[in-house]
């Protein structure tokens, strides 16, 4: 009996935090969608793609610095309050932003909001890490990594729905509050932060976190022991770098691709808006494949993260080098291949190996800093990467790209190399793991 409740909690578990974090996409993919719509009505009063890349940035830089501050904060007071308080608070900066006017008003509200959502995927993270079983992390975390893809392509697709009705930019952001408003209240009900809220036992954490049996404690003992191991781990620091190259692409497709589509190949607004769907659509598809993968190989997710981004390098240097002048359909095909090269390493870093590192007490904090570490790297996918394509094209934009992502990839044969090194104690630690789970979890005590 306990069984069947616990698998049908889980279900619930992931439908929810699934739907939410989707829904915070909606009230994120907003602005790149509107972004062609504020360019053509402020172009008089000088707002081009470099200041709206600046307002881009600094909503890249406080998500970055609220991923910090918000991991921190769910490790100490829990998932569920701050992944639903997350979602009303972004709401609320949504409508302000389509009632406002002029760059100062756009950049103070988008860093806002975009503060506030930091402590969604962080939130999510947190609740999982108590939700779900060792085996079946690295599937779980690449079905939830398809909430931000899908959230993102619904969103881009349910906007520009709107945008071929003839709602303006305001309007787009108007309806996006209103939905992620009543996914909010929804999630009040069907959200629970742990197992034991419903009477059931929680699954064990990775025996391999940085914390060691203490990381079946969900709460931390002082600021101290909770950051002090993270920032010990090598592995920490070299997925930490991995992060900072892959989310500054990831960001620039997110952000740019109805831009890029719009000027170069030639398609309307509401074209480009529904074409840039590829993007997260494909995105998805390689998450969910990239999870399964690993699973299979038992952990191993270097297996996957090299030839991965290996591939994706070849990928943009065909962005940059090919014309892609008139060429729409050319382009969403090289565009779903950066995706699907890119999500399949970027889903790993501050999902499933956030939980390996920090088990059930600091999963949230390892993925907040490491995906911190990522969008503080993101932070030039703005107004850099939008001066470099209004100085010298875009062409010299996925040039410049291409490079990091070069240097990337040597990060990532040396993430490989060491993990398939210390896999042997990985996979005895787990195998422990798997047999404590068929009885009762080990009352870990903090020292």
């Amino acid at each position: 009996m306990d069984d069947t409740k616990l698998n049908r909690w889980q279900y619930i578990t992931m439908a929810t935090l699934f739907t939410g974090y989707a829904g915070y996409y909606i009230c994120r993919s907003n602005f790149s969608v509107a972004t062609p719509l504020i360019l053509t009505e402020f172009k008089d009063v000088g707002i081009d793609k470099e200041a709206i890349g600046s307002v881009a940035s600094a909503g890249v830089l406080f998500y970055a610095l609220g991923k910090i501050t918000n991991g921190l904060l769910a490790d100490f007071v829990g998932g569920r309050l701050l992944f639903i308080g997350g979602m009303v608070a972004s709401v609320l900066c949504t409508v302000a932003f389509g009632l406002s006017v002029g760059l100062a008003a756009f950049t103070v509200i988008w860093a806002i909001n975009r503060y506030v959502q930091s402590g969604g995927w962080v939130s999510l993270v947190k609740v999982s890490s108590r939700w779900f079983p060792l085996r079946r992390y690295a599937t779980i975390m690449g079905v939830l990594s398809m909430s931000y893809l899908l959230g993102d392509a619904f969103a881009r697709g349910y906007l520009g729905l709107f945008l071929e009705a003839g709602f303006g930019w305001r309007g787009l952001f108007f309806i996006a509050a209103a939905t992620v408003g009543v996914i909010a209240v929804v999630s009040l009900f069907t959200l629970k932060g742990s197992p034991q809220e419903v009477g059931l036992q929680e699954p064990n954490a990775n025996a391999a976190n940085v914390y060691g049996e203490t990381g079946n404690v969900p709460v931390p003992p002082s600021f101290l022991k909770l950051i002090g191991p993270l920032l010990a781990s090598p592995v920490f620091w070299i997925c930490a770098t991995l992060n900072f190259g892959l989310t500054l692409i990831r960001e620039t497709f997110n952000f740019w691709s109805p831009t890029f589509l719009a000027e170069v190949t030639g398609a309307s607004n509401s074209g480009a808006a529904i074409g840039s769907m590829v993007f997260p659509l494909v995105g998805a598809a390689s998450a969910l494949t990239a999870g399964s993968l690993s699973d299979r190989f038992d952990g191993r997710h270097g297996r996957v993260i090299f030839p991965a981004i290996v591939l994706l390098t070849a990928a943009l240097c065909v962005l940059a080098f090919v014309n892609m002048s008139n060429q729409y359909y050319l382009a969403l095909l090289l565009l779903s291949l950066v995706s699907f090269f890119l999500i399949a390493p970027y889903s790993f870093l501050s999902g499933v190996i956030a939980m390996d590192l920090g088990g059930k007490k600091g999963s949230s904090t390892a993925a907040g800093l490491l995906d911190s570490a990522g969008y503080l790297g993101a932070y030039i996918s703005g107004k850099g990467i939008g001066k470099i394509a209004d100085e010298y094209g875009w062409s010299s934009a996925f040039g410049f790209l291409a490079g990091v992502c070069g240097i990337t990839a040597i990060v990532a044969a040396v993430y490989w190399i060491h993990q398939e090194r210390t896999h042997g104690k990985r996979g005895a630690l787990a195998s422990v793991v798997e047999v404590d789970e068929k009885s009762d979890p080990p009352a870990a005590s903090e020292d």
